[in-house]
């Protein structure tokens, strides 16, 4: 891999199924995506990420494959992705894919022919093989339950962090290994530029498989013993030695800054940077479905410790949304476009490469499901299942399908993303939210992420320079300023809905005004949501 072009790029995440259905079955499509790649040139994003398009019983939405080297039907053929691929190269853009190596689907030919490919074990001694309690070891699943299925026909079980549908691959075969560099060589032959790795740190695994306390295993599986010689194996194998630029981003839950400097040191050679979630548990107890008001003074403490951490060795990736997150203006802000645009402002002049989930740069907001039958995405269903009613609030709040309903292009029914019925109901309020709304008005939040990418492309001090945080203890005001070779920005946004003071330097305050999100006064007393980017 050749320099590091992507520190002063900016990826934007696309989830296939929800964002432009080209042929009127409901279902977001390739085609689709091709049809919108002018608006995403527009915005000035430089890398697009397609969530899993590969053949799949889509139980958990296509992160649960069955081929990693084809296309699934509902979202078109190769022959679409080839053509896709070159639109977004002619537009100077990049593209890469979602690697999904840590399991497959029961429904992937391995899973059957070649069994020493995945975790088997008989049941626990001296239990019935299928009864309640006989799993091998007490681990619970992501998605509720235990994390063994039992296998009739074999008499035994196999390991699934995730749903009993996507059994995990074992990573100390070595026939695994090889047989996925090997298609990740296929894609990046084909002209992909790289891979969004999912929960790539839990693919090395303590092979002993013990008993965690309260079913928790993840010291077993997170950033297991053979997580490095993994990583550097796959990199040697499948990156080292090509011209083209290429980006990998490796998705890694209750990973620490710590770990992350090793993960990401380029000297290493394992990835170029790391998804922690740190920031996104601020707001919750243990259960994601535990919810807390956000405390912005243990967020920017967060945020801080991991620019500090990896300040001279390694990357960090920044992101509020993805599809597994709830959207952040609704989450983090009071729904509104100012929130959006104060949100962004925040997040895009920290140090390190953003991430824009689609949509965000409208301002999507949360959708407001009524009953359980709104929803689709396994993990609220399953949820909901095991909670009874009482979860919906929680689910409303904190459920992926938030950020899986359909991209609001335009006003007219189902938001311009289908002319059929979407799989997902569409928000409401894309009639006031909406892509065609937000390119037509100067002052949108879309404009405003196209000003903040234009300022991580011009001014170096956004790319190269230092990070140092500003009134820690401030409860509404998140200030921090940025220097590189003379130059030095001040970033404040005041994420409340009460005016704030901003204990800077007024000084300042005769600096250049480079960004705002409200006509300027050059005062310290920040309004309800507003952002500033100064500049000396």
């Amino acid at each position: 891999m050749t320099g590091s072009w992507w520190k002063s790029a900016v990826v934007y995440q696309i989830y296939p199924r929800s964002f432009s259905d080209s042929d009127g079955d409901g279902v977001g499509d390739l085609r689709g995506i091709e049809e919108r790649l002018d608006y995403l040139s527009a915005l000035g994003v430089d890398v697009l990420w397609l969530s899993p398009v590969y053949p799949s019983p889509q139980d958990d939405a296509g992160y649960d494959i069955s081929d990693y080297q084809d296309i699934d039907p509902v979202f078109g053929t190769l022959d679409d992705f080839d053509r896709l691929l070159s639109g977004v190269h002619a537009r100077g853009m990049k593209l890469i894919m979602d690697l999904v190596v840590n399991h497959t689907s029961d429904e992937h030919p391995w899973f059957r022919a070649k069994r020493d490919w995945y975790w088997w074990r008989p049941a626990r001694p001296g239990m019935t093989p299928g009864t309640p309690g006989a799993e091998p070891t007490n681990w619970r699943s992501f998605f509720s339950g235990p994390a063994w299925e039992y296998d009739e026909e074999s008499g035994e079980y196999y390991l699934h962090l995730f749903s009993r549908k996507q059994p995990d691959l074992n990573w100390e075969n070595p026939e695994v290994r090889q047989a996925i560099y090997a298609m990740m060589r296929w894609w990046l032959d084909r002209g992909v530029d790289g891979f969004r790795m999912d929960v790539i740190n839990m693919i090395s695994k303590d092979p002993a498989l013990p008993d965690g306390p309260g079913g928790d295993g993840s010291a077993f599986y997170l950033c297991g013993p053979r997580i490095h010689e993994f990583l550097q194996e796959m990199h040697r194998e499948v990156f080292a030695g090509r011209e083209r630029e290429l980006l990998t981003v490796g998705e890694m839950p209750g990973v620490t800054v710590d770990q992350a400097v090793l993960f990401t040191d380029p000297a290493r050679g394992e990835v170029d940077m790391v998804f922690q979630f740190e920031h996104v548990n601020i707001d919750h107890g243990p259960s994601k479905w535990d919810i807390k008001p956000l405390d912005l003074v243990a967020l920017k403490a967060t945020m801080n410790r991991w620019q500090a951490g990896l300040a001279s060795v390694g990357w960090n990736s920044l992101y509020w949304n993805n599809h597994d997150q709830p959207r952040v203006v609704s989450r983090y802000g009071d729904g509104s476009p100012l929130a959006a645009k104060a949100l962004g402002t925040v997040l895009h002049l920290h140090r390190g490469t953003p991430y824009i989930y689609q949509g965000e740069e409208l301002g999507m907001t949360n959708a407001p499901f009524e009953t359980i039958a709104d929803f689709r995405d396994i993990e609220s269903i399953n949820h909901y299942a095991e909670a009874g009613p009482s979860a919906l609030p929680a689910l409303r709040a904190r459920g992926r399908d938030n950020a899986r309903t359909p991209m609001q292009w335009d006003a007219s029914p189902h938001a311009g993303f289908t002319t059929g019925t979407p799989w997902i109901a569409a928000n409401p309020n894309h009639k006031e939210i909406n892509a065609a709304d937000a390119v037509s008005d100067p002052d949108s939040v879309f404009h405003h992420y196209r000003r903040l990418i234009d300022l991580r492309h011009t001014e170096p001090c956004v790319v190269h320079g230092d990070f140092t945080l500003l009134l820690p203890d401030d409860p509404s005001v998140y200030a921090f300023t940025r220097s590189y070779e003379g130059t030095e920005l001040l970033v404040m946004a005041n994420l409340s809905a009460e005016p704030a003071q901003a204990a800077i330097d007024p000084a300042w305050l005769d600096a250049e005004l480079v960004l705002a999100t409200l006509p300027d006064e050059r005062s310290t007393t920040l309004r309800p949501w507003e952002a500033r980017v100064y500049r000396r």
